[in-house]
């Protein structure tokens, strides 16, 4: 009973679509910063280092970027609110899910093969279908369903 309840309310709060983000991409997060009484919208650039829980209402990436000689790295819980748009910029090539041992390495060594990718489509979200209108009765979809097919007969 309590993990249903769980479960529907974890659903409640999922975002109706979110991009497919894979360790070792570099990704362009927009994130709503408040100051005051006022958002602003501050963007984080850097290579995902771990998906965590990805089928999950909780999903999460961490984000990693070196910033004048410093290592940044940032969690992001993908269906939150406050997670306004992520847009993949470069896909990596690699073999596992956890890249902590970029956090050693600099330069040179700490870059990622590129792998081609259509960056348009991948950065496009699922077309959301559309449910039958709640306004149209059961049979009257049905007649209008027959009313064609009694058309094509008499003609």
């Amino acid at each position: 009973m309590s993990f249903e309840l769980l479960k529907m309310v974890g659903d409640a709060q999922k975002k109706k679509a979110v991009i497919d983000v894979r360790s070792g991409d570099t990704v362009r997060v927009s994130q709503k910063i408040k100051e005051g009484d006022k958002f602003r919208i501050q963007v984080f650039e850097g290579t995902v280092i771990r998906v965590d829980r990805k089928a999950s209402h909780t999903e999460r990436i961490v984000v990693r970027k070196v910033t004048s000689g410093v290592g940044v790295e940032k969690s992001f819980l993908m269906h939150s609110p406050l997670v306004e748009k992520v847009e993949i910029v470069r896909r990596g090539k690699v073999r596992r899910n956890n890249l902590r041992y970029l956090r050693e390495r600099s330069g040179k060594s700490a870059r990622l093969t590129q792998k081609d990718f259509d960056r348009h489509a991948v950065n496009e979200l699922p077309a959301e279908e559309e449910a039958p209108k709640a306004e149209e009765p059961a049979e009257a979809a049905e007649a209008k369903a027959e009313a064609p097919a009694e058309e094509k007969t008499e003609a």
